[in-house]
């Protein structure tokens, strides 16, 4: 089954913003690590899975840290 230009066109951009929310989501892991991880090992060492785990332990340490009222930054 071929593709049309429209439906190439249209899974190419799904592509790229699926690239973009990679690259937001490790960047940001980066940030939160404070140097714990780097951004070279997030893209290449850490799996998929291993960088969910890590958004939701980043998200429960902001959370806890609202509700304790400590700065984050």
């Amino acid at each position: 089954m071929s593709m049309s230009n429209s439906d190439i066109e249209h899974y190419l951009k799904r592509l790229e913003l699926h690239t973009k929310n990679i690259k937001d989501e490790i960047f940001r892991i980066s940030w939160y690590m404070r140097g714990g991880v780097s951004s070279e090992d997030l893209f290449h060492v850490y799996s998929a899975e291993d960088r969910q785990i890590m958004g939701e332990l980043i998200k429960e340490n902001i959370e806890t840290t609202k509700n304790s009222r400590i700065a984050i930054i």
